[in-house]
Formats: C-alpha cells, sequence, structure tokens
C-alpha cells in the first residue's frame, strides 16, 4: 500500500506518517484488515483523507455516483491497518441496529453489539454508506460519539469512551430516491471531501491493474465509453444509471469467461437505464466506440 501511495506522488511526509502509525497501530492479522478489491486512484483526494484521519478527524465522502467513495472507504481502512465495519443506512435504521440491544442468550439476558458499538470499543474504522438515508432521529444517536467527547452512553450501562483509533467514514449520494439532506449538527462533526468524477487517466490505471491481460486497444475504447457518458451526464444529456463504474468492471469480468463486448456492456451500463429514449442515447454512444460484433478475444492469451 505505501508503493501504491508513492505510485501516485502522494505528499512524501504524509506517506511517512502513514507508516509510522501502522507500525504502532496496524493490526495486520485481524481478520477484519481485509485487501480491498479495488485500489483508490486520486492524488489530492488521498492526501485529503489521510491528514484527516491522521489529525484524529471523521470524514464524509460526497458526490456523484461513480466517484469511488465506497472504494476510498475501504482502501482507508487497509491502509491504516484497522478493522472495519459497515452500516448501510435505510429509513429503518435505529439505535439498536446501531450500537446494539438486549437479547436472551443461553437464558439470560446479554448485549447484542451492534457495528458502531464494536467498531468503537476495537478501534475500528466504522464506514456509514448513504448516512443521508436514515431519519434525523436515528442519527441523533451518533452525535456524541462523532464530537470532542467520542463517547457512546448506553442507557442502563455504563458509559464507553471511544479507543482513539477509531474513525467513522460517511458516504452519500445525492438524488437518489429516500435520501434527505444532511443536518447541520450532523454535517459539523465530519471533515466533508466532495469526490470528483474519475478521471480518464485514473481509470485508465484502474482498469491495467484490474486486468492486466485487457488488450490496449480494446482498453482505450472503454475508457473512451465510459468517459463519453461521464460526459453526457455532467451535462444533462443522460442521467447517472449508465455512468456505473461496477457496471463497466462487471460487464469486462464477464467478458472473460466469453461473452460479447458489446453485449457485456450493454447488461452493464445502458441496460441500468430504463427510459427508452435515453437508453438508445447510451447505446448510440457506446456504438462508436465498441462495435457490436467483435470476432477476436478482447484478452491477450
Amino acid at each position: 500500500m505505501i508503493e501504491y501511495l508513492e505510485k501516485q506522488n502522494v505528499d512524501q511526509n504524509l506517506i511517512k506518517q502513514v507508516e509510522i502509525y501502522r507500525e504502532k497501530n496496524g493490526l495486520f492479522d485481524d481478520p477484519r484488515v481485509s485487501e480491498p478489491e479495488f485500489k483508490y486512484y486520486g492524488k489530492e483526494v488521498l492526501e485529503q483523507a489521510i491528514s484527516a484521519i491522521l489529525a484524529g478527524k471523521n470524514i464524509l465522502l460526497t458526490g456523484a455516483k461513480a466517484t469511488g467513495k465506497n472504494v476510498l472507504s475501504s482502501n482507508l481502512a487497509y491502509l491504516f491497518a484497522r478493522p472495519s465495519w459497515n452500516v448501510s443506512f435505510h429509513v429503518n435504521t435505529d439505535f439498536n441496529s446501531l450500537i446494539g440491544s438486549d437479547t436472551f442468550k443461553d437464558g439470560e439476558v446479554v448485549f447484542r453489539k451492534g457495528p458502531i458499538y464494536e467498531a468503537a470499543t476495537k478501534g475500528g474504522f466504522a464506514v456509514l454508506d448513504e448516512i443521508n438515508m436514515a431519519k434525523n432521529e436515528a442519527i441523533s444517536v451518533l452525535h456524541a460519539t462523532l464530537d470532542h467527547r467520542r463517547i457512546i452512553d448506553l442507557p442502563g450501562y455504563e458509559k464507553i469512551n471511544l479507543d482513539p483509533n477509531t474513525r467513522f467514514i460517511a458516504t452519500m449520494n445525492y438524488g437518489y430516491v429516500g435520501t434527505r439532506e444532511v443536518n447541520e449538527a450532523l454535517a459539523s462533526r465530519f471533515m466533508i471531501i466532495n469526490m470528483p468524477n474519475i478521471t480518464r487517466e485514473n481509470l485508465d490505471q484502474l482498469l491495467m491493474d484490474t486486468f492486466p491481460k485487457l488488450k490496449e486497444k480494446y482498453r482505450n475504447a472503454f475508457l473512451d465509453m465510459f468517459i463519453s457518458l461521464q460526459f453526457k451526464s455532467e451535462n444533462n444529456e443522460i442521467s447517472t444509471k449508465s455512468v456505473d463504474l461496477r457496471g463497466l468492471i462487471s460487464a469486462i469480468e464477464t467478458m472473460e469467461v466469453g461473452l460479447n463486448p458489446f453485449d457485456a456492456i450493454l447488461m452493464g451500463l445502458a441496460n441500468k437505464s430504463f427510459d427508452e429514449f435515453e437508453r438508445q442515447i447510451v447505446i448510440d454512444t457506446i456504438k462508436t466506440k465498441v462495435p457490436p460484433s467483435i470476432e477476436e478475444s478482447v484478452f491477450n492469451d
């Protein structure tokens, strides 16, 4: 991971501080410290996120779809060698699902620990996914946890102080059904990073790392296609539904097992737009970069 930072020209002073942190606090044998499937590429965002974590701050990652918020979250937990817990927020998220609740075990009442409790006591990174999906009443239970007090106050139990290594990384998208504005009290408890759209250069590096056998001419074609779709979305010609980085990667993975590239991209990108007019725009864009029929393999042997 240190080489990965150096490859992106991340500030050497930050890299040195990360190395010191890992030596002092890294839990390399913890099963919850796992290498992420993908690496995040973006020097400026990495420097901002690393600086915030080293300073003991929590982070809120905002931005459009396909900007790598979840990828960055998993990379940060692995980079700092800390166990991580993921919480996917929804309208029914409540205190019990976050902190825990009493339950029966072996005939007696015991406290079943929730993911926030686990991360708080074990010095983990808690990834709060789609935090603006939850009701404000549910989020309010985290206020004392996220601010300078760094405590969890459980009714009927002792007050719990957070481990010094505990960090919270929240993500949020705008415009999804069920989302709401994050209130000022919650926002003030985070350092906020506005995630930019992935650049062609960074996407190229991601595809080279993920699919080293992908032929260069087809990698370039997929890059041009995705960036074209991203540009159309930025200019409100299409929605963000088909600008799906996970979908592009999944499409290339299905190509590896033999599916025709054009059909794979339809499944991974174009078919995620359910408006027929928009879908046709996406298909036309794809056709300018990827022909419907490709006889050869897009991968090197």
